[in-house]
C-alpha cells in the first residue's frame, strides 16, 4: 500500500512539473479549453456561466488581490448595480430566509430547467444556528449577527447591500453575486436580512 501511495505521488509530482515547465500562460489556456469542452453540451444559460464581465476579469488578472485603483473601480462599479426594494422595506420573512439558507437548489445541471426556486446556499459558507451540525467555514460565522450589531438600521442596509452584490464591499470576494447576478429576487434577499438581522430568529437566539 504505501508503495501504491508513493507512485501515486510521483505522478503528481511529474504532472506538476510538466504543467510549471509549459511556456507561460500555456498551462492556463489548456485548462480554460478543457472546461469549455466540458461544458459543450450544457444548456446556453450554463455556457454563459463562462463569460467573464468586467469585475471577474479584474480578480482573474489580479489573483483575487487588485491594487487599490482597480479595487476602488470594482466597488464603484458593484454598488451601482444595487437595487433596494420599491417599498423601502430591507426586511422580509425570515422564516422563510432561513429555508433559503438551506437550500442549495439552482446552483446545478439537475436543476435545469428549474422545478422550485433558486436557494441562497449560505450554509454552505456559514453558521447560522449555534444547534447546526454541519455548515461551511469559508465564510465567518452568522451565529448571532444581528444581535452583535445591536439591530442597527445601518446594519440593516449594509446587510441587503453584502448579498446582493458583496463586490460593492469586498472586491474579488468569495461571496457571490445573488441579487446582481438575478439569482435571488429582491423578495428573497429580503428574507435573508430578515434572518440575520430579525431579534426572533434562530441566528439571534
Amino acid at each position: 500500500m504505501k508503495r501504491l501511495f508513493a507512485i501515486a505521488a510521483a505522478v503528481v509530482v511529474i504532472a506538476a512539473g510538466i504543467y510549471l515547465a509549459l511556456p507561460r500562460g500555456q498551462g492556463a489556456a489548456s485548462a480554460d479549453a478543457a472546461i469549455k469542452s466540458s461544458w459543450a453540451t450544457a444548456a446556453p444559460e450554463w455556457q454563459a456561466r463562462l463569460l467573464q464581465d468586467e469585475t471577474q476579469k479584474a480578480c482573474s488578472q489580479y489573483r483575487n488581490v487588485p491594487p487599490k485603483a482597480v479595487a476602488d473601480a470594482i466597488m464603484a462599479r458593484e454598488k451601482a448595480t444595487i437595487v433596494y426594494p420599491a417599498d423601502g422595506k430591507l426586511m422580509g420573512d425570515w422564516k422563510k430566509g432561513e429555508v433559503l439558507a438551506q437550500s442549495g437548489y439552482g446552483g446545478r445541471f439537475t436543476d435545469y430547467p428549474p422545478r422550485a426556486e433558486n436557494g441562497g446556499n449560505c450554509y454552505a459558507c456559514h453558521q447560522l444556528d449555534a444547534k447546526e451540525l454541519s455548515f461551511g467555514t469559508l465564510g465567518p460565522s452568522l451565529f448571532e449577527y444581528g444581535k452583535n450589531r445591536k439591530f442597527a438600521e445601518a446594519e440593516v442596509k449594509a446587510v441587503y447591500e453584502r448579498i446582493y452584490n458583496p463586490q460593492a464591499a469586498i472586491p474579488c470576494g468569495n461571496m457571490p453575486r445573488l441579487g446582481a447576478s438575478k439569482f435571488l429576487s429582491v423578495e428573497q434577499i429580503k428574507d435573508l436580512v430578515a434572518l440575520l438581522m430579525s431579534p426572533e430568529s434562530p441566528v439571534n437566539k
